[in-house]
């Protein structure tokens, strides 16, 4: 049977395959759909799991104008990696974080006087001018100001020499819903403090949920997250848009071990074979991102036919029941999130069995699992936790030998 990525693959026996063609026709589909509004690619959580330097590359050689991550660590791994695009740091900057920002030439979210006072004085220290959104909170009652502190803070921000403010925005708490009401009112609400700031050049309010279902309301830009990787965030939105999931995790069964009627497989012995059985072991476990409750419930793909996960998964690995498996070996690539001939099992599948959101199933696949990128099905990169370390451990030398900062 041709496994043509897994024959190339001699690393760690279970990796993450990213189709990077898949993501810059999601990209292109959904900056299609955007109507002229500029695309901001968000890649925080580790591009939710796919990896943030590789897919930053690849979201912006498609026609993403700027990228989106949640924090200033996030945003520093991507200028150390030489990506010089405008990244908006969409979530909470404590003051001090508020110096290492500005120099890393990173666009801030202010959402207190406090932050935009902290980034104010570390701009002006170094004689820069540096990009800011206001976040208005809209009724998702997360993160941001109200809507009368929006304008409080957005009047005082106007004079203040060392800031720009680019942008304005909200995030919707229900876009995923058929029932729009509550995002439409939102919607409302954030308008409201727009006409009042008309003087802000960007506003973006649009996820993948509302840009799939409302792109209407793509105003100058739009921020899909889960969309890129070819994904829908629920059952109750457009799905039509011809997204492709550019993620497979995959591994190979280490070996193979025969059973008796009534032996016991893995910790609590929770499955005992009820007839002479073969049992395949795939070096996939929770710490991997496997998550645990698909013990005894979950399915793996083994020469194109769906085979059960039996026994407690454990935290390295995790057994399945291959008896009914035509000539079977050790080494046979085992597909976890994925398809195999014609059998497929989804992000959506996972995260139904485990009781959770697609998005959580993703971000959870672990930093120590390989990420190979394909393109036109053949690999031409790769990513592992040692070269992650020493990438950094590099970029740090190379920072101190030339004593600026990042976004110097």
């Amino acid at each position: 049977m041709p496994q043509s990525v897994s024959d190339a693959w001699e690393g760690r026996p279970v990796w993450a395959e990213v189709d990077l063609d898949a993501v810059a026709r999601n990209v292109c589909l959904l900056k299609r759909q955007a109507n002229g509004a500029a695309l901001m690619a968000v890649v925080k959580a580790n591009a939710y799991g796919h990896g943030a330097v590789a897919l930053a590359r690849a979201a912006l050689a498609a026609g993403a104008d700027r990228l989106g991550v949640i924090c200033v660590d996030e945003g520093e791994q991507l200028r150390r990696a030489g990506i010089g695009a405008p990244i908006l740091v969409m979530g909470h900057t404590p003051a001090t974080d508020a110096a290492r920002l500005v120099d890393l030439a990173l666009t801030a979210t202010v959402a207190s006087r406090e932050t935009a006072e902290a980034l104010a004085r570390a701009a002006a220290q170094r004689g820069r001018r540096l990009a800011v959104h206001l976040k208005v909170d809209t009724g998702l009652n997360r993160y941001g100001l109200t809507p009368a502190e929006a304008l409080a803070v957005a009047d005082w921000l106007r004079d203040v020499p060392s800031l720009e403010v680019e942008g304005l925005f909200t995030h919707f708490a229900s876009a995923d819903e058929a029932d729009k009401g509550y995002t439409l009112d939102q919607h409302a609400r954030f308008q409201r403090v727009a006409e009042e700031l008309d003087w802000i050049p960007v506003r973006h309010v649009s996820n993948t949920a509302s840009l799939l279902d409302m792109p209407e309301l793509s105003l100058e830009m739009v921020r899909p997250g889960l969309g890129i990787y070819g994904l829908y965030p629920s059952g109750e939105v457009r799905q039509d848009l011809g997204l492709v999931p550019a993620l497979s995790l995959k591994s190979r069964i280490a070996r193979l071990t025969a059973l008796a009627p009534g032996d016991p497989v893995s910790y609590g012995r929770t499955w005992r074979a009820d007839r002479p059985s073969l049992i395949g072991l795939v070096m996939c476990g929770y710490a991997d991102g496997l998550p645990r409750v698909l013990s005894n419930r979950g399915s793996v793909l083994v020469r194109g036919q769906r085979v059960p996960i039996v026994g407690r998964v454990c935290m390295d690995m995790c057994m399945i029941d291959v008896t009914d498996v035509p000539n079977v070996a050790a080494g046979d690539e085992a597909v976890l999130i994925g398809g195999q001939g014609e059998e497929q099992i989804g992000a959506d599948e996972v995260a139904d069995l485990a009781g959770t959101a697609n998005y959580e199933i993703l971000c959870a696949i672990s930093a120590r699992v390989p990420r190979l990128y394909l393109r036109a099905g053949d690999i031409v990169s790769h990513q592992t936790l040692v070269q992650e370390l020493q990438e950094e451990a590099q970029a740090a030398v190379r920072t101190g030998a030339e004593g600026i900062g990042l976004g110097g």
